[in-house]
């Protein structure tokens, strides 16, 4: 019955986002598999979380104010935050499945212009995913337009809107450095008890140092290979913490369930004054990891995350807590704070297998962080957000898995500064916390524009929401910021490094987009070539890289007009990111033509989301010159039909990756004929025509014989594969953007140093990886932006 009601209440806070029907198997499976990746964080934190709190100034007294004062806190926080506000609400803010910083704003730009991608278009709105969500424009009344009509009007505040978004996802990035560290470090202290301090302080810091070495060295294997592991270490690590916490409950203090109560909260407060408000930064680490339950929502479900938390987790991590505080409101003689720590609440002849087993769950939670950061860093890339770097997807199974041998060894050497560096876990938790808090307050802040904008809810929940949780974070937030001398400081240096890069990087990216735009070639200089370009055409296939959807990109006209040969068929491809997280097959291309048939040019703009892999291949050219056959055949069809010729302007039609569809065994002369529907969406340089849902058609490398085929059309398709036949060539533009004399100080810099720095250390196009060295030219060209 409260699975059911639990099941109502999300479909009546959100229809359009509805947990799917899917078996009790598929749920509990999935249930069990988010227990290893998702959880792995959150589950240590009883590790380190007492023991980070005392470690201020607050004395452990007879009364036991303070130990009751800190379990009240451990768990109404633990209620407030991971159970009410992600559970309950924040899951179902999920973009098509995926959650995440990205997929807030991927919804706000969607249901808003408020998008700072550069190359947006009319048809990119026809995606299944992108109106998929209830996107509906009947909506808009009242303050929400206002909202709204503000958010589209200002361009301060989309930049603004995109920073809040790059904050909270480098936050995540410097949590990705330091909770390996803390998680590793508070296992190992388990070493304390078996050993002086005085032995214990030189062998703590190799044993992590060591452990994090392997960690990160393992990483290029795939978490597919050792994945199954995961799962069985979590839940015998929680059903540890919780059996122990049960014992101690029992044995030390039955009572001790009366400091849930918020009273105790006050009272602790009230006794230690500010030394109990700068606690706070301590307590906090018992949420740390929750953050994971929504950027991992795209490799799991709704459900299975939820049960598995409110079933399993939020129970353990509770028991856990008590037991522990059961126990220290029994032993006030502890030498110091040095072993207020887990492992005294642990049974001494159970602390030798408790200690291998908090030593793999670290290990565990670490690489679920590690993974998140690499899939995150992969987002900022698609979206034009961080410098193109070498993903390499560590399974042909399982979608999401991925490893950035650059990121990997950053993230390595950060780790062990942080860990080399401070020596404890009372600076690293300082710093862990203020990245924790920060990455929730962005998800707060983003959410209370979802509800509104994504939603259609009343702008008095948004505020209430906001006031509610925002108002418990600041608190939270204030406490960590107030330790920036005390470690803090390690998050924030980290994301400005990281958000500086990320900006220069899309500002650089931008500036070179609008330069494209404003000296791209006009259609009638094109028209006056002739159909042989004023050149000689030679046989092949010329594939020139652009970032333009439309018009003449400038370097076709510096390669014209210095090459005396050129292509028989000429392709500008387009690679875009849309903010979508993936981009169906049957809607990948979009193919256009460029100018009169006889010039055989053609325009393919491929599209992805920010979670699709782009095909680095050789199925990349087989897609792309099956899109251009179906084009063909689908505008000799539509020319059949009688659909309006337009002789100046682009027709693009949708075309899926027909090599998803693709029969090779099969002849085509089996060829029937295809519709086409024409859309009404054109601007004064674009006009998307659609063709039907995919799979619609096999296209073959073979010309069909079949009479229902336009003459014209067949000789088009028999030069095509001619030319493909023939070989292709890819041409890649190699650009050296500059900024223009008379450009302040503060741009140059930017453009000048800051970006060149970047550009000339990133990677270029991952699929022009999957060309031959000797058929690729690079042609430079200076941008003065």
């Amino acid at each position: 019955m409260f699975l059911n009601c639990f099941v109502m209440d999300i479909e009546a806070w959100s229809p359009q986002n509805a947990v799917k029907k899917e078996s009790w198997r598929t749920v509990l499976t999935l249930a069990y598999q988010s227990l290893g990746v998702v959880y792995g964080d959150l589950s240590t934190s009883p590790l380190y979380v007492y023991k980070s709190t005392f470690a201020e100034d607050i004395q452990h007294s007879e009364t036991n104010e303070e130990i009751f004062g800190v379990l009240s806190f451990v768990f109404w926080t633990l209620t407030l935050i991971p159970l009410l506000k992600y559970v309950i609400i924040v899951l179902r803010a999920d973009d098509n499945g995926e959650g995440g910083t990205f997929a807030l704003y991927s919804l706000l730009c969607r249901h808003a212009r408020v998008s700072v991608l550069p190359n947006g278009q009319l048809a990119d709105q026809d995606l299944y995913e992108y109106k998929k969500d209830g996107n509906s424009s009947s909506y808009d009344k009242g303050l929400g337009k206002r909202l709204k009509s503000t958010l589209e009007n200002h361009k301060f505040l989309q930049q603004a809107l995109l920073i809040l978004s790059l904050i909270g996802t480098c936050m995540v990035i410097g949590d990705g450095v330091l909770t390996p560290a803390i998680s590793v470090f508070s296992a190992v202290s388990g070493l304390e008890l078996s050993m002086s301090k005085q032995h214990h302080q030189y062998v703590e810091v190799p044993v992590v140092c060591v452990i994090l070495v392997i960690l990160f060295f393992l990483q290029h294997y795939g978490t597919h290979r050792i994945g199954f592991l995961f799962a069985p270490i979590v839940i015998t690590w929680l059903l540890c913490i919780s059996a122990i916490g049960v014992y101690n409950i029992i044995l030390w203090n039955p009572h001790v369930y009366q400091a849930l109560s918020p009273y105790y909260m006050y009272k602790f407060l009230k006794k230690t004054g500010r030394g109990g408000w700068m606690s706070l930064g301590g307590i906090l680490l018992c949420i740390t990891g929750s953050e994971a339950m929504f950027a991992d929502l795209g490799h799991f479900s709704q459900l299975s995350i939820k049960i598995a938390f409110t079933f399993v987790v939020y129970p353990a991590l509770i028991l856990a807590y008590m037991g522990q505080a059961a126990y220290l409101s029994k032993h006030h003689i502890l030498e110091s704070d040095y072993r207020i720590g887990f492992y005294v609440s642990v049974p001494e002849k159970l602390r030798w297998p408790v200690l291998a087993i908090a030593i793999l769950s670290a290990v565990v939670g670490s690489q679920a962080i590690i993974t998140g950061t690499f899939s995150i860093i992969k987002q900022c890339s698609a979206l034009g957000c961080f410098p193109k770097i070498r993903i390499i997807h560590t399974s042909s199974k399982r979608y999401g898995q991925i490893y950035i041998p650059e990121i990997n060894w950053t993230l390595m050497l950060l780790c062990l500064a942080v860990t080399i560096g401070f020596r404890d876990t009372k600076h690293i938790s300082n710093a862990s916390g203020l990245a924790v808090i920060t990455v929730m307050l962005v998800t707060t802040c983003l959410m209370s524009l979802v509800i509104v904008l994504c939603w259609h809810k009343n702008l008095f929940l948004a505020l209430c929401f906001m006031f509610f949780f925002g108002s418990i974070e600041a608190l939270y937030f204030s406490a960590s910021l107030i330790k920036f001398l005390e470690g803090a400081w390690v998050p924030i240096a980290l994301s400005f490094i990281f958000l500086l890069i990320m900006y220069i990087w899309h500002y650089g990216t931008l500036k070179k987009y609008e330069y494209d735009v404003q000296n791209k070639v006009s259609i009638n200089w094109l028209l006056s070539l002739g159909p042989n370009l004023g050149i000689v055409r030679v046989r092949g296939i010329g594939l020139i890289h652009t970032e333009l959807v439309a018009g003449v990109p400038a370097i076709f006209s510096h390669f014209v007009t210095n090459l005396p040969a050129f292509h028989q068929v000429v392709i500008f491809l387009c690679i875009k990111s849309v903010p979508v997280p993936r981009v169906r097959p049957e809607e990948r291309f979009l193919v256009g033509r460029i100018g009169p048939k006889d010039y055989r040019i053609y325009r393919c703009i491929a599209r992805y989301g920010y979670r699709d892999m782009h095909i680095d291949d050789v199925e990349f050219e087989k897609d792309l010159v099956c899109s251009i056959a179906e084009f063909i055949r689908s505008e000799a069809t539509e020319s059949i039909v009688g659909v309006e010729d337009l002789s100046d302007e682009e027709k693009m039609t949708v075309i899926g990756t027909t090599s998803s569809y693709l029969e090779p065994s099969r002849t085509s002369e089996d060829a029937e004929e295809l519709s086409v529907t024409s859309e009404g969406a054109s601007t004064s340089t674009l006009r998307e025509v659609q063709s039907p849902k995919m799979p619609r058609k096999r296209v073959r490398f073979l010309v069909p014989e079949s009479p229902k085929v336009d003459p014209s059309a067949r000789e088009e398709l028999q030069e095509l594969m001619e030319a493909r036949e023939a070989g292709l060539a890819f041409i890649l533009g190699h650009c050296y953007v500059k900024a223009k004399s008379g450009s302040s100080f503060f741009k140059k810099l930017v453009i000048d140093i800051g970006y060149e720095f970047l550009r000339r250390n990133s990677r270029g196009p991952t699929y022009a990886l999957s060309f031959p060295q000797a058929s690729t030219l690079e042609v430079g060209m200076i941008y003065r932006v």
